[in-house]
């Protein structure tokens, strides 16, 4: 899609309207691309500035895993949530299994999710927990976070 009034091949043009969405909020490399070619950039000048920017580390992929990962971690979100929106921003997997994996607090959310939804008091009855569990796995939580901020031990069987 051209829009009226951009030279697709202007670099300079680009690169100002990239830094104007850098300046509002932090994106990797693919997102930069795909948005100066919806603003009507030719492909090969929206990947030549995004370079340009990546080599002044206007834009770091790592910062923004980082960022979006803690962010997103804090809202409440899960590892497997947050993963998919990563790779669905075009952000490379190894770089988001690194920093999924470091980020040490997944139970601790887990838990603060369930809590804010459900309430202090972990519930007994296996509907309610069902229920929570169907929650806390849309939020994107494992399974292992899922039984560890229910409470749930599979060994601990009521006869």
């Amino acid at each position: 899609m051209r829009r009226l009034g951009v030279d697709p091949e202007d670099a300079r043009a680009a690169r100002v309207a990239a830094l104007d969405m850098l300046a509002r909020r932090d994106l990797p490399a693919a997102q930069v691309i795909e948005r100066l070619e919806r603003r009507g950039y030719a492909p090969a000048t929206a990947a030549a500035v995004a370079a340009v920017l990546v080599t002044e580390n206007l834009v770091n992929e790592r910062r923004y895993v980082e960022h979006f990962v803690a962010y997103h971690a804090g809202r409440g979100q899960g590892p497997i949530r947050v993963r998919a929106e990563l790779r669905q921003d075009g952000v490379d997997p190894i770089l988001i299994d690194e920093f999924i994996d470091a980020y040490a607090e997944w139970e601790a959310r887990a838990r603060e999710a369930r809590q804010k939804k459900f309430g202090p008091h972990v519930c007994d009855d296996y509907t309610e927990k069902a229920r929570q569990s169907r929650f806390l796995a849309y939020r994107g939580f494992t399974g292992a976070q899922i039984r560890s901020a229910l409470d749930f031990d599979p060994d601990d069987h009521e006869t």
